[in-house]
């Protein structure tokens, strides 16, 4: 666990330094961020395994930047603020937290909070696994897999369809939109709608070939949703 990557998106330098210190000083690596724009920046170009939020940042706040790495994927997120209101609280949690601290805090109790965080959330083998009726992910792998038949099929899939598969597989019977898709697995591109429902109509039909047609499906005036067959 000591080459976990924490990212710590707080405005206040003082406080950050002293996160930056305690996570150091236990083996972590640590990189920082001042506002919700270079936070959501780093957090797309670097993957850190954890990130240590504060609710009041300028620019995007930290709901804000919450949000868009939930749209992502589900990079563990300790969100740190000075309100101490339930109402933020749920808020945050709501939207996906997976734990939150209010200053003034402990540093080394969010450190631990941290490493138990990434216990539970950095196993190996088929703990990484997503399964959904007959479908079985691999984000390590970058695999997928039917077993609707005598024998399990591998899907040939682009990157891409793959991208779009797993995240969809992080969140069954969720609806996304075709922006929620733009953003979680084409955030460097410009891609449109129709990009989308080109990607998803492929995958669609692969799915379908390996006897699985029925995980995927439309849901009008909104996108797509990944959800089991009923029955299963």
């Amino acid at each position: 666990m000591s080459d976990a990557l924490i990212l710590i998106v707080e405005d206040e330098p003082e406080i950050a330094e002293i996160l930056e210190s305690y996570f150091a000083r236990e083996g972590f690596r640590v990189i920082s961020a001042r506002d919700g724009n270079t936070g959501l920046a780093h957090h797309q170009s670097l993957r850190p395994d954890l990130v240590v939020l504060d609710i009041k940042l300028p620019g995007q706040d930290g709901y804000e930047v919450l949000a868009t790495i939930r749209r992502r994927g589900q990079t563990p997120v300790i969100m740190v603020t000075a309100l101490a209101e339930d109402l933020d609280k749920l808020q945050a949690l709501r939207i996906g937290a997976d734990d939150y601290v209010v200053k003034p805090f402990n540093p080394l109790e969010v450190v631990a909070r941290a490493r138990a965080i990434l216990r539970r959330t950095r196993g190996v083998g088929a703990d990484h696994l997503l399964r959904l009726g007959p479908l079985t992910v691999d984000p390590d792998a970058y695999r997928a897999m039917i077993d609707a038949g005598p024998a399990p099929v591998i899907l040939d899939l682009t990157p891409t369809e793959f991208r779009i598969l797993a995240h969809m597989a992080r969140y069954p019977g969720r609806a996304f939109s075709r922006g929620d898709l733009i953003d979680a697995c084409l955030p460097e591109s410009a891609a449109l709608d129709r990009t989308v429902d080109s990607h998803v109509s492929n995958l669609r039909r692969k799915l379908a070939t390996a006897g699985a047609g029925d995980v995927l499906e439309g849901v009008r005036g909104i996108g797509y949703r990944l959800d089991a067959p009923h029955g299963r």
